[in-house]
């Protein structure tokens, strides 16, 4: 893995209120009213519990697995051997775990689940970011995400070296077709939106030549580039160029890790990615147990 890869920056951890309420809801939804096969192994049984991973990826969520143990107020220690932001082999230990058995045992699929999902996002984000390296292409995210692990998916975007477009509807402006239309056009959407005094990123979405003229003119912050051929990206960055220097250039639909780097090395700026969120497949962990004979009452 490229040294720019494999030792970018560290994003600032989540908040702990976001590790907290998405801890609480998973632990609700999968322990409900009690653990009833926990229950079948003796009360003051000990564990030692190991994490491994079955294959190469970025390691993202330590903070959501100690919160989630740390929920179950049992006095379970985790003994950690890799960061967030690591990369993985397969084999690779990522923890120990020791404390009693049956608040492990009601932890563990919690935990591997916040675990396999962030470090998948992180993984994807990171084949992303390397593909485009030297390009000087930034990486992003969108809004599709699972809901309820917004939060957490986006920040093991920037764990895997991407950055994130906004978070919701409130902390940026983009300006869609459908939008465009119910405004009268691109002209009167991008000045409407500069009367709300805001200080957010405004973007247009356009889908042709013509329209990345007129929001150019019209002074958007950055154009949302909709599913344009490569050649047409190349002609969209001349224009650019030529009129608004400035402004920031988005392509998005389509993409992929076949076709990201030359989409990059048309000239974009950034290149969102729904695929680093949505489509993702979970990293193939695994906790292994020994226990110890139960203490004596």
């Amino acid at each position: 893995m490229p040294a720019s890869t494999s030792q970018l920056t560290p994003p600032p951890p989540l908040p702990p209120a976001v590790i907290a309420a998405a801890v609480r809801a998973a632990l609700a939804e999968d322990i409900g009213s009690g653990d009833l096969t926990a229950a079948l192994v003796p009360e003051n049984q000990q564990a030692l519990a190991r994490i491994i991973t079955r294959e190469a990826a970025v390691l993202c969520g330590r903070d959501c697995v100690d919160a989630v143990f740390a929920a179950l107020g049992a006095g379970i220690s985790i003994d950690w051997h890799c960061r967030d932001g690591d990369p993985l082999s397969a084999g690779q230990l990522l923890c120990e775990l020791r404390g009693p058995a049956r608040a492990i045992l009601t932890g563990e699929r919690t935990a591997l689940n916040f675990l396999q999902t962030l470090s998948a996002v992180a993984s994807s984000t990171r084949r992303y970011v390397e593909a485009v390296a030297g390009t000087g292409a930034t990486i992003l995210d969108t809004r599709k995400t699972i809901p309820g692990l917004r939060l957490a998916q986006k920040h093991a975007v920037r764990v895997g070296g991407g950055m994130n477009h906004r978070i919701g509807l409130h902390d940026g402006i983009l300006i869609k077709e459908n939008h465009i239309v119910a405004a009268g056009g691109i002209t009167t959407a991008v000045r409407r939106a500069r009367t709300q005094g805001t200080t957010v990123l405004l973007e247009v979405e356009v889908e042709t030549l013509e329209q990345v003229e007129e929001a150019l003119r019209a002074g958007a912050d950055r154009l949302l580039l909709d599913n344009f051929s490569t050649a047409l990206m190349r002609e969209a960055v001349a224009l650019r160029n030529r009129l608004a220097p400035g402004t920031g250039l988005e392509a998005s639909g389509g993409i992929d890790l076949q076709t990201v780097r030359s989409v990059a090395e048309t000239g974009i700026d950034f290149i969102s990615v729904g695929d680093l969120t949505k489509n993702i497949r979970a990293i193939d962990l695994s906790m292994r147990f020994s226990f110890s004979a139960p203490a004596a009452p």
